[in-house]
C-alpha cells in the first residue's frame, strides 16, 4: 500500500473517530470531558480543557497560581461517576496528594455543560480545592522538628544541640549609624572578610539581619559587649546540632547547614532553597534518618494578602486545609569512642601531611576512633584514603606463605638486592648487615626484608595474595560498616615486576588506614574482622548517599588512584592457628626488630609491622610512612601521606597514641 494511501485511510479514520464523539450527546461524551478534565488537573495544566465561559489560557495560569506553593507536587486526580441531568453532568473528582510523609486527599465536585457537539467544563475553583474562591490560592507552611543526634560508645551524645550565637547586623538597629562602617568593624572584630560582608549588608533589604557569623557559645572570644558596641550589631542565641568541637571527626560526621544547589535538584522534590540538611559524611548518608519530617501546614487565602496584613490581624485570615504533624528523627547510633577520637586529633594535631589513625576493637569490629589530620584538608583519609601499604602488606605476604607450608622459622633468603626482569629491589637504607643471608621467616618480617620477601615471589601466585588480603579482611566489602568506606584494591593477577612489587605492598595494591586496622584486628581477634561504625543503618532511608559509598564530595587526593570494585571475601577466612603465628612475627617486630620503641608501652605486649612505601616521580622518592599494632583488644593504623619511614615517622605517633589510651 503506498503511503498517500496509508495516510488518507489514517485521516478518514480521525474525522470518522471525531465524527463519533461529535454525535455522541448521551453519557459518553460526559465522561471523555471529566476524564480530560481529571487528566489536566493531574498534570495542572488545563490549557487544553474547553471551558463554559471562561479562556482556557486564562484558566491554566489560575490553576498554576493556586498550586504554585505545593510545586514541584502535583495530585493524582480520577473521576468519579457521573451524574447525567439532560445537558448538565456533574462528576466527582478525587485527589490524592503525596505531601512530605503524608497524604491529602480530597473529592470535589466538576460540572458540565452540554454546547452543542461539545461537552464544556464549568469552570469552578471549588473543583481544585472544596470551597475555595475565586480569588484564593493556596499556601504553604513547614516546620522542622528538632534533628536527631549522632551518638557514639556508650550512647555519648557526639552531634546534638549545642548553644551558639549568630552575630550581625541587624540594619532595623542601624539608626543613623553607616552601614558599611559598622559591617567592617564587625567583620574585623569576628574575623570575616570586611569588603564582602560589608557588601552583603549593603545589598540586603532595609529591614534585614545580616549574618556575619555564627559562633560557639562555649568558650567564645567575642563578648557580646564587644557586639552591641557597634551600631547594629547583634547576638543571637539559639542552638544549633554541633560535634564537641569544630575538627571533632569533622570528615566522618560530616556538617549541617543549608541544602546546596546540588542537593536540592537531586532530592527529588525532598529539599527547597534554604532547608537545613546534612552535608557530607554520616550527616548526609543519613539525612532523612536524623532529620525525621517536617510538619506541614496547606492553607487557602486571597491570592492579594501580605505577610504584613496577616501578621496584623487578630485572628490569621486564612483557613487551613491540610495539615501534617511532625516526624521526629531517629538518632544514628555509632560506635566512636569520644575519648579516644580526640586523643587521635590531637596526636596528629601537628602533622604536616595528609595523615591518619583508625583504632578499632578487634573483639567486635567496633570502630572507635577514625582521625584524619589537619593535613587532610577535610577529607576522610581514614576511611576513604588510597595508599600503598608498603610492608604493612607483608602481613598478607606471610598469610599466603603459611598456607603454602611456611613457619616462622622458615629459612628465607635476604639479600642486599634482588634483579626482577631487570629491575632492581633492594631494601629500606640502614638495613642491619647481621639479618642478611640466610634467615628466619620471623627474622625477616621483623627487619622488613623486601628482598626476603620478593624471593618467594614464584612460590606464592597474585591470587593466593588476593585470597590472603580477603582472609584478613583487606580489599573485600564491609556492608557491616554502615558507612562511607574503601577497604583496600588488591589485583588477583599480576607478574613479573608488578607482582614482585604486590609482594611489598606497592604496585596496584592500595589499602587505607581503616584496612591497615582491620587487617591488624583479625590477626588479634584470630578469625576475620567484620568491622563496625554505624549500629543503626536501617532505622531510616539514608538520602543522598548510599550507604557504604562516598558521597559526591568525597573527591579522592590527586595521589590516589581509582580501584576495581572490591569483592565479596571468599576462601578461608583466617584460622587462630595462621593469627597466633602472625601475632608472634608481630611481636618479634617489637622485642628484635626496629620497632623497639613499643617495648615500653604499658598493658599488654604490642605487636607492630611498619611499612614505608615509594609514590611519585621523585629521586628520591617521596614515601608514606606506615604503622599497624595490636595492643590487648585493641588494633591501630597509623599513617602519614609524606613521612619517610614507618618506623622513625608514624612510629613515635602510634606510641604516643597506645600510652595515652591506656
Amino acid at each position: 500500500m503506498g503511503n498517500s494511501k496509508k495516510l488518507s485511510l489514517a485521516i478518514a479514520g480521525l474525522i470518522l473517530g471525531a465524527s463519533l464523539v461529535a454525535c455522541d450527546d448521551g453519557r459518553g461524551g460526559a465522561e471523555s470531558a471529566a476524564k480530560q478534565l481529571a487528566a489536566a488537573v493531574s498534570a495542572l495544566d488545563v490549557g487544553s480543557v474547553a471551558f463554559d465561559g471562561k479562556d482556557s489560557g486564562v484558566a491554566k495560569q489560575q490553576v498554576q497560581d493556586v498550586f504554585k506553593a505545593l510545586d514541584p507536587d502535583k495530585p493524582t486526580v480520577e473521576s468519579g461517576e457521573l451524574t447525567l441531568n439532560g445537558d448538565k453532568a456533574t462528576v466527582p473528582l478525587n485527589y490524592t496528594w503525596k505531601i512530605a510523609a503524608g497524604e491529602w486527599k480530597y473529592t470535589t465536585y466538576a460540572e458540565f455543560k452540554k454546547s452543542g457537539d461539545k461537552w464544556l467544563t464549568a469552570w469552578n475553583p471549588a473543583s481544585l480545592v472544596p470551597e475555595l474562591a475565586d480569588n484564593e490560592i493556596l499556601s504553604k507552611g513547614t516546620q522542622s522538628p528538632q534533628r536527631a543526634d549522632i551518638l557514639g560508645a556508650g550512647d555519648a551524645k557526639l552531634v546534638t544541640y549545642r548553644p551558639v550565637v549568630n552575630v550581625g547586623i541587624d540594619k532595623l538597629l542601624l539608626g543613623s549609624a553607616d552601614a558599611a562602617a559598622s559591617a567592617t568593624k564587625l567583620a574585623e572584630l569576628v574575623g570575616v572578610d570586611p569588603a564582602a560582608y560589608a557588601q552583603q549588608v549593603a545589598a540586603s533589604g532595609a529591614e534585614a539581619f545580616v549574618g556575619a557569623i555564627t559562633l560557639r557559645e562555649e568558650g567564645r572570644a567575642v563578648t557580646d559587649q564587644q557586639i552591641t558596641a557597634i551600631p547594629g550589631a547583634r547576638a543571637i542565641p539559639e542552638s544549633q546540632p554541633l560535634a564537641p568541637s569544630r575538627a571533632f571527626a569533622r570528615a566522618v560526621l560530616g556538617t549541617v547547614g543549608e541544602a546546596t544547589a546540588e542537593q536540592i535538584e537531586a532530592s527529588a522534590g525532598v529539599l527547597g532553597a534554604g532547608d537545613i540538611t546534612g552535608i557530607g559524611g554520616l550527616q548526609q548518608q543519613y539525612d532523612a534518618q536524623l532529620r525525621g519530617s517536617d510538619a506541614v501546614v496547606i492553607r487557602a487565602q486571597r491570592a492579594d494578602l501580605t505577610r504584613e496584613q496577616i501578621q496584623a490581624a487578630g485572628t490569621d485570615p486564612r483557613r487551613v486545609v491540610f495539615e501534617t504533624a511532625p516526624t521526629p528523627g531517629t538518632p544514628l547510633k555509632t560506635t566512636l569512642d569520644p575519648t579516644l577520637q580526640s586523643l587521635a586529633e590531637s596526636t596528629l594535631a601537628g602533622v604536616g601531611p595528609a595523615s591518619a589513625i583508625v583504632a578499632l576493637r578487634p573483639s567486635t569490629g567496633a570502630v572507635l576512633a577514625a582521625a584524619s589530620g589537619p593535613g587532610s584538608n577535610g577529607y576522610n583519609t581514614a576511611m576513604l584514603g588510597q595508599y600503598a601499604p608498603g610492608s604493612i602488606f607483608k602481613m598478607v605476604d606471610s598469610l599466603a606463605m603459611f598456607r603454602n607450608g611456611l613457619t616462622p622459622d622458615s629459612k628465607v633468603q635476604c639479600t642486599p638486592t634482588l634483579n626482577v626482569d631487570g629491575r632492581t629491589f633492594k631494601n629500606s637504607e640502614g638495613y642491619p648487615e647481621s639479618s642478611l643471608g640466610s634467615v628466619t621467616l620471623r627474622d625477616a618480617f621483623a627487619h622488613s626484608c623486601n628482598t626476603a620477601f620478593i624471593s618467594q615471589r614464584d612460590n606464592v601466585s597474585q591470587a593466593q595474595l588476593e585470597a590472603a588480603a580477603g582472609a584478613v579482611g583487606v580489599a573485600v566489602e564491609a556492608p557491616s560498616l554502615g558507612a562511607a568506606a574503601f577497604l583496600g584494591s588488591v589485583p588477583g593477577e599480576a607478574e613479573g615486576t608488578e607482582h614482585a612489587a604486590s609482594m611489598i605492598g606497592q604496585g596496584k595494591v592500595l589499602l587505607s588506614p581503616l584496612a591497615a586496622a582491620i587487617m591488624a584486628g583479625s590477626v588479634a581477634k584470630g578469625s576475620l574482622v567484620s568491622p563496625q561504625l554505624v549500629l543503626n543503618p536501617d532505622a531510616g532511608t539514608a538520602a543522598g548517599a548510599t550507604p557504604g559509598e562516598p558521597t559526591a564530595d568525597a573527591a579522592s587526593p590527586s595521589s590516589t588512584v581509582t580501584p576495581e570494585a572490591p569483592s565479596q571475601p571468599s576462601g578461608q577466612p583466617i584460622t587462630a592457628a595462621e593469627a597466633a603465628a602472625l601475632s608472634e612475627m608481630m611481636r618479634a617486630v617489637v622485642t628484635s626488630g626496629h620497632a623497639g620503641f613499643l617495648a615500653n608501652v604499658p598493658g599488654a605486649p604490642v605487636g607492630a609491622k611498619t611499612g614505608t612505601a615509594e609514590f611519585g616521580k621523585e629521586n628520591p622518592p617521596k614515601t608514606h610512612a606506615w604503622i599497624v599494632a595490636v595492643h590487648g583488644d585493641l588494633a591501630v593504623a597509623v599513617f602519614v601521606e609524606d613521612g619517610g619511614l614507618g618506623a622513625t615517622t608514624s612510629g613515635p605517633l602510634l606510641k604516643q597514641f597506645l600510652t595515652a589510651a591506656g
